[in-house]
């Protein structure tokens, strides 16, 4: 339950323009789709698929780190952390479970000849996109529990794509669709405004000193 009693004091913190901005920008975030990396070694991988969540608007990412710890850079992801919902695995087993006691299709992103290309792909539920690193791609425990296959079309001798690349291209053309059908895609009211709450926070300096005022008032 969120106190507005909090989000409306805090908020008096913050100029009109950032609240506007706040709710403009809600308006265009989804849950619907979601994106989850698979043991990345590269940590400006990791960090640049943070930054084209934030800016096609997906929510919530979910990072598996489970063999080379945390893989996110904040100078990489210009800040785009802040503002993106970040969730941590320490294996893929973990996160495909999770995702789909939430009602996510498990998508793999691969090169399969059984793939679906991107331009063919129909979203018809929540969608959870797995990428893996460039070199190895994903595990074989995700290809194994994966729903279905998604893959990018190339012509040229390059058989794969920078993981930070294909997530946006990916991220691009889906939410495109996504915005464009008559699924229900928007955060819910809730969801709004627990990202309202925790916006206006990271927003406001002193934050802590603010809130422990807050609580002696009340």
């Amino acid at each position: 339950m969120i106190d507005m009693e909090l989000l409306n004091y805090l908020e008096g913190f913050i100029s009109e323009n950032r609240k506007e901005r706040f709710t403009e920008i809600l308006s265009q975030r989804t849950n619907y789709i979601t994106v989850a990396v698979e043991d990345v070694y590269q940590m400006h991988n990791t960090s640049a698929v943070v930054r084209s969540c934030e800016s096609f608007g997906v929510q919530t990412a979910h990072l598996i780190e489970g063999k080379y710890g945390k893989r996110l850079d904040e100078e990489i992801a210009m800040g785009a952390q802040k503002w993106v919902d970040i969730e941590r695995y320490q294996n893929s087993e973990t996160a495909i479970e999770t995702l789909r006691n939430n009602g996510y299709k498990i998508v793999a992103t691969s090169p399969h000849a059984d793939s679906s290309l991107l331009q063919d792909f129909k979203l018809d539920g929540k969608t959870a996109l797995f990428f893996g690193t460039e070199k190895k791609g994903l595990s074989q425990y995700v290809l194994d529990n994966s729903d279905t296959f998604l893959k990018i079309p190339m012509v040229g001798f390059t058989e794969s794509l920078n993981i930070s690349v294909s997530a946006a291209i990916i991220l691009q053309q889906l939410t495109t669709q996504l915005k464009t059908s008559n699924i229900d895609w928007k955060l819910t009211e809730t969801e709004m405004l627990e990202r309202r709450l925790d916006w206006t926070k990271k927003s406001i300096k002193s934050i802590d000193d603010i809130l422990e005022r807050y609580k002696s008032d009340n």
